[in-house]
């Protein structure tokens, strides 16, 4: 990492997720402790505060000067639009280098200059004093024609707000947003400095209005809300300039990671060539009811493709012709039934058995909620000795006080709810969750002991000791019937190849959204089968594979988070 002196700022790095951080490992930080990070440095290592924003603008440099010159307004100015803040200060450093440099550019201040900080000031002095394009307007006065002053613009630089911002943009702020997302659909270019104004930097959030970028150059760390919907995709490509700032304390149990490709890469299990199908691990599949063996069937063929030595499917008795498109490789139990097609409580002691025969257990997919189905769930998860994972109907299943049956399980628990069933499982409602996704992960693993794997737009892993992960793979084209089966089906697969509760989670969510973010780009966004993505799988791996093989130290690449 660079490190400033008193004496001069560093060249800044313009670098691209997980190409120097322990093996494509980011941390992701929120705005309390980028704050702290940036006054440790200051003050518990006497960098000027200055020669962090001069390093600030200066990455700021070439990331714009690309924009213009792929726009189809090359000869129009650079415009910075600056709060008063340092995040502005930021905006004003950009500028003087982009007229030192015969670019035209303007820094427009919208605040008072009297009140910038000590940082931001002294740049906007210097702006003056070079006779560099500045110019103070109020957001709130009448005559400012936005439209016709964006149109003359080939890169608005945001440089409003930074990390910092808790309070809704409304007002003249929220008009002028506005105004720039008129003018990026006429062809204007925007770059975001840290985050895109009126993202919330802790949950990706839109307070009121916020600015969608082409581009985001976030100083020193990703911010969370950059890897969260709607904060990802208000964001654009995202670079992440490291600028001589502190990183956290590596390691400790709260943090919150974002893994690139070589992270994934690393974790994929590798099989030696005299492995043979037991070395690999024997998976039970505990799936299905009348009308729902589909996603019996989907997470079966999901945990063979995923590696799993052995699968055996446990459903309901007489279920066995419903079974569609049936994996050959798989075999099959069954077990007690309900009149309705459920399993029964009766076949308790059979599923124990069963069970202590496989090295992990998948519960849930396609269960169904019949009284004696819910009993027998809870009833079984809390004495099974090996890696469990908990889907669907299962975690139905668990709410309530019932969660607590997990509490003295000693082997790996994965629990992979989307919004609706974590909300349930903590009494809440899905809006809360995902208004709150890294809070509510964490605060699920926290009751129930268990890791937690939130599927959703920008799905979230999080273990009882608050380490939390953000998946950057996958999108809307996962949203059909079924996928989420395939997902169990995939952890269940690397519990029994060995991995770590966390580890298997985390990477299954990696490669299965990978997997699907390769079948979509061949697709409208739409129309991917769970079957296909399933069959997906093993190419998906070749692709991590290869992919982690290209990603050099240091390129200077620009990071764009996976996904469609």
């Amino acid at each position: 990492m660079s490190r400033p002196s008193q004496t001069g700022s560093p060249a800044p790095r313009v670098v691209e997720a997980g190409t120097s951080h322990r093996r494509g490992i980011w941390p992701l930080v929120q705005a309390a402790e980028m704050q702290a990070l940036d006054r440790q440095t200051i003050d518990g290592r006497g960098v000027a505060g200055e020669i962090l924003m001069e390093s600030a603008g200066r990455a700021l440099v070439e990331p714009v000067l690309a924009l213009r010159r792929a726009s189809d307004r090359p000869g129009r100015p650079v415009r910075a639009l600056c709060g008063a803040g340092n995040n502005g200060g930021d905006g004003f450093v950009l500028v003087r280098h982009l007229h030192a440099e015969g670019v035209p550019a303007e820094a427009i201040l919208l605040g008072d200059p009297a009140r910038l900080p000590a940082d931001a000031a002294a740049n906007w002095r210097r702006l003056a004093a070079l006779g560099a394009g500045t110019r103070v307007l109020d957001p709130a006065a009448p005559g400012v024609e936005w439209a016709a002053l964006l149109d003359d613009t080939s890169v608005a630089v945001d440089a409003l707000f930074g990390t910092g911002l808790t309070r809704p943009l409304e007002g003249a702020f929220a008009s002028l947003v506005e105004a720039v997302a008129d003018a990026r659909g006429r062809g204007l270019r925007v770059l975001s400095v840290d985050m895109p104004s009126g993202i919330a930097a802790d949950t990706g959030q839109v307070l009121g209005a916020a600015i969608r970028a082409d581009e985001t150059v976030t100083i020193s760390l990703p911010k969370v809300g950059l890897a969260l919907e709607p904060g990802r995709s208000h964001a654009g490509s995202v670079r992440v300039a490291r600028v001589g700032i502190d990183d956290p304390v590596p390691g400790r149990p709260d943090r919150i990671e974002l893994w690139a490709r070589r992270a994934a890469a690393d974790l994929l299990p590798r099989r030696p060539r005299d492995g043979h199908k037991g070395r690999f691990g024997h998976v039970l599949v505990v799936a299905g009811s009348a009308g729902k063996l589909g996603a019996a069937s989907l997470c079966s063929r999901a945990a063979v493709r995923a590696g799993a030595g052995l699968v055996t499917l446990a459903h309901p008795a007489g279920c066995a012709a419903e079974i569609p498109g049936r994996c050959a490789e798989v075999m099959t139990e069954e077990l007690p039934a309900t009149k309705g097609g459920s399993f029964a409580r009766a076949g308790e002691a059979a599923l124990r058995q069963l069970a202590a025969a496989r090295d992990v257990v998948a519960i849930g997919p396609g269960l169904g909620r019949d009284p004696e189905t819910v009993e027998l769930v809870r009833g079984i998860v809390g004495v099974l000795e090996g890696p469990l994972v908990v889907d669907a109907d299962g975690l139905f299943a668990l709410q309530g006080e019932a969660l607590a049956a997990l509490h003295d399980r000693r082997a790996a628990t994965v629990l992979t709810p989307h919004p609706g069933e974590a909300a349930r499982l903590l009494g809440g409602e899905a809006k809360h969750v995902n208004a709150d996704r890294i809070g509510a992960a964490r605060r699920l693993a926290t009751a129930s002991r268990a890791v937690v794997v939130l599927k959703g737009a920008g799905t979230v892993v999080a273990d009882p000791a608050g380490r939390a992960l953000v998946i950057p793979t996958g999108g809307p084209v996962l949203a059909s019937g079924g996928t989420g089966d395939v997902l169990t089906g995939i952890v269940a697969a690397l519990l029994a190849a060995g991995l770590s509760g966390f580890d298997a989670a985390g990477l299954a969510a990696w490669w299965h959204g990978a997997a699907a973010d390769r079948a979509g780009e061949a697709a409208a966004g739409f129309g991917l089968l769970a079957s296909e993505l399933a069959d997906g799988l093993a190419e998906a791996a070749q692709a991590i594979r290869t992919g982690a093989r290209g990603e050099g130290a240091d390129e200077g690449l620009l990071l764009r988070f996976p996904g469609p």
